[in-house]
């Protein structure tokens, strides 16, 4: 937590120090974690979770490899955009893409912002390309989680204040809590029992079959937020396991992000959250402690969310569709003179390969090779190529100026 008032929401309020004090709490208090296979909610659920699977295995096909590779790097800003949201932290897509380019805001509130967004797609991209090895559910992995997430942010950001006293704590990196919290009407465990409950935790999710894992990527986002195993950060690292989790098991390029659904519907997120915390209601809500209904309807939203986004990103990235959107808006800047004539040939054979070796252009447009780097350099300027260096092959860029005409509803218009 931090005092920066415009855009931070406090979520919890810190309680005196008890020494890290283990009060001895059951580990059973926060069963079920699981919707058991003899529930009277399983059916449906189950059914949304291979509607899941089904749907996701789908996306993308006929993307070219260097298109997607674009396409992935967009999608983590949008899911660091939406996830930060959530928290308070509106955090337009521009800033974040001049963060990415080490272009920070004079403005220290905003600067810091930006070099949070940037904190949170470096560990997403960790994450995308196979870094969390341990497992997204288990400890050290959660904690790894949490510290290059933390270890990234300024000393801004790496602080929280009892609202009450005005006490001020570090964070520290990877560390679990060792005081009690406040967060709404829930009190989490106690600190001295939180590696107890996580060890408990790390357990049941570890090792789980495909629909159970797809199931439990939602409620494990619950449970860890009832542990709130750390003192802050605990919103950012539930979400970015729930995606590891659907990633492991669904197999297949992420190009959709559940932070966004859950951002545009964060009432119904927030209220279906709190719902998770109640006791068994009665004998027909499961066996455990904790409610089973509230935690079946919190997986049956999270479901519908993540199936809403694969629709979404399905729509908006067919191919011939996105290409076209591309191209037309190629014309258009070429009749108007901020593109040089035969840009939009370039582009259309980087759309349907995927990526241009740079000693084709001229051959493809049937130019000179110093016409070729003309309209090479411009594109590159402009943000519309990229490339990993200046002998690499050239691919497209999303960049976050286009956004709203390529990817129409992606991001909300400001």
């Amino acid at each position: 937590m931090n005092d920066m008032k415009p855009d931070r929401k406090p979520d919890i309020k810190m309680a005196k120090v008890y020494d890290a004090e283990d009060r001895d709490e059951s580990v059973s208090i926060m069963e079920p974690l699981l919707i058991g296979e003899t529930s009277r909610h399983r059916g449906e659920l189950t059914d949304l979770a291979v509607e899941l699977a089904q749907r996701a295995a789908g996306l993308c096909r006929g993307l070219p490899e260097g298109v997607l590779e674009s396409l992935s790097d967009l999608v983590r800003a949008m899911n660091c955009y939406y996830s930060n949201l959530i928290e308070g932290h509106d955090t337009h897509l521009t800033d974040i893409e001049r963060a990415l380019k080490d272009d920070y805001s004079s403005d220290i509130e905003k600067r810091n912002l930006q070099l949070e967004a940037k904190a949170h797609i470096a560990v997403q991209k960790w994450i995308d390309e196979g870094g969390l090895e341990s497992g997204a559910t288990t400890v050290n992995g959660l904690l790894e989680i949490h510290r290059r997430f933390s270890e990234l942010l300024p000393p801004e950001l790496l602080w929280v204040e009892n609202p009450d006293t005005g006490e001020r704590v570090n964070v520290v990196p990877g560390k679990m809590r060792d005081r009690d919290v406040r967060v709404g009407r829930h009190v989490p465990v106690s600190p001295g029992s939180v590696s107890r409950f996580m060890k408990r935790f790390e357990n049941v999710y570890g090792g789980l079959g495909k629909t159970d894992a797809i199931l439990a990527s939602a409620s494990a986002h619950h449970r860890l937020l009832w542990i709130h195993p750390f003192l802050d950060g605990n919103g950012r690292v539930a979400r970015l396991m729930s995606d590891a989790m659907l990633s492991e098991t669904l197999n297949a390029p992420r190009m959709w992000s559940v932070s966004r659904g859950l951002a545009r519907n964060e009432s119904a997120y927030k209220s279906r959250l709190m719902a998770c915390d109640m006791g068994r209601r009665n004998d027909l809500d499961g066996r455990g402690p904790l409610s089973e209904e509230a935690l079946a309807e919190f997986t049956r939203f999270f479901l519908v969310t993540c199936i809403d986004q694969v629709n979404f990103m399905e729509g908006l990235i067919i191919p011939d569709r996105l290409f076209n959107r591309i191209l037309l808006w190629a014309e258009e800047e070429i009749r108007a003179g901020q593109l040089p004539p035969q840009s939009g040939v370039v582009m259309r054979d980087v759309l349907y390969r995927g990526e241009l070796p740079r000693g084709e252009v001229a051959r493809l447009l049937g130019s000179s090779p110093r016409h070729a780097r003309r309209i090479t350099s411009v594109l590159l300027k402009r943000g519309i190529l990229v490339s990993r260096s200046t002998r690499a092959p050239l691919r497209l860029a999303f960049p976050a100026e286009l956004a709203s005409r390529w990817l129409p509803g992606l991001f909300p218009e400001k």
